[in-house]
């Protein structure tokens, strides 16, 4: 009877991972949304300093900022959310803010912005480092610009998560 048992060891599904936290569409919140997805990315195993980490922070801190300068409301909020498929090592990055009405350009169609301009290439480094992006109303009064980006493509394993917004080691 007991000889039908299959004692092998079976591999668990890869668990997909979610981050999601409200902050103030400032520049403080800004800087605090990359400080938070830097610490949740070095937890889900893509480690400070590689390529796919900094990749990562980097098209955080510019949808970030876009919500604090283009998507304030006075009085309301913006959304980051992270998610890490580790199957295939794809992590989505979401930012909503209140204004649906200013929503950017659709991927492929940003213009260039003048030399003299200091600001206004944002979304065109979003666009040149992300596997894909784009933008979304869920509801009549917020707007969703996302990304996506594969750590594979820089080696990353995020196989084994570490110790979540812990102190970094």
């Amino acid at each position: 009877m007991n000889a039908d048992i299959d004692h092998q060891p079976v591999a668990s599904p890869a668990v997909t991972h979610h981050f999601a936290v409200r902050l103030s569409a400032t520049p403080r919140g800004a800087r605090l949304a990359r400080r938070l997805a830097a610490e949740q990315l070095h937890g889900w195993g893509w480690p400070y300093g590689t390529e796919a980490h900094e990749t990562a922070v980097l098209l955080v801190a510019e949808l970030a900022a876009n919500a604090a300068r283009h998507g304030r409301v006075p009085g309301r909020d913006f959304r980051l959310r992270l998610t890490l498929h580790p199957e295939d090592a794809t992590l989505r990055v979401e930012v909503t803010d209140p204004r649906p009405a200013d929503r950017p350009p659709v991927p492929g169609t940003l213009p260039a912005p003048s030399p003299e301009n200091d600001s206004g290439r944002g979304l065109l480094l979003v666009e040149a480092l992300s596997t894909h992006w784009g933008t979304a109303c869920g509801d009549p009064y917020t707007k969703t610009v996302w990304c996506e980006v594969k750590g594979d493509h820089f080696g990353c394993p995020c196989s084994s998560p570490r110790p979540i917004l812990g102190p970094r080691q």
